[in-house]
């Protein structure tokens, strides 16, 4: 009867354990790499922005999650933003060329340097500026995006 005890808790034990690693890998963080595509100069720099919430999605340059710019040093550059909890996120990316940060628009509204948007949706006039839900993706472990610039609006 006594082995019979000790064999059930060693099992149950085991069970416990098997559970606690998968739970504790459920919430491992993941490492996002952006790729950048499209880029029409060959110097200055792209800067990223990592959204968790609509909140100042795309403009704000407080409400990110992450954030961090890079050279150009040809057509396309890449960025990894390592840490991130599993969830829901956007990124949005501006190719600054006059090293302010921050993606410069005219009097219209409609941008004066390159920008991209996760998912790369139309960003028209009709359309409007991109929301968060229709630039976000779901993050659950390391993954890479590729964002195309865009120097202009859709049509």
């Amino acid at each position: 009867m006594f082995r019979i005890f000790q064999a059930n808790t060693f099992f149950l034990a085991i069970i416990a354990i098997i559970s606690l690693m998968r739970t504790v890998n459920a919430e491992s963080p993941a490492t996002l790499t952006v790729v950048v595509n499209g880029l029409h100069h060959k110097k200055g720099q792209v800067c990223l922005r990592v959204y968790s919430s609509e909140k100042g999605f795309p403009d704000s340059n407080t409400s990110e999650i992450q954030s961090g710019c890079t050279q150009i040093t040809g057509s396309s550059v890449k960025k990894q933003f390592s840490g991130l909890k599993p969830g829901t996120y956007a990124v949005a990316v501006v190719d600054d060329q006059n090293g302010d940060h921050k993606l410069n628009k005219d009097f219209f509204g409609i941008p004066k340097e390159g920008f991209g948007i996760s998912k790369n949706p139309t960003v028209s006039i009709s359309t409007g500026t991109p929301k968060f839900r229709d630039a976000s993706f779901l993050l659950k472990k390391n993954t890479t995006i590729n964002i195309d610039m865009k120097y202009s609006l859709d049509p």
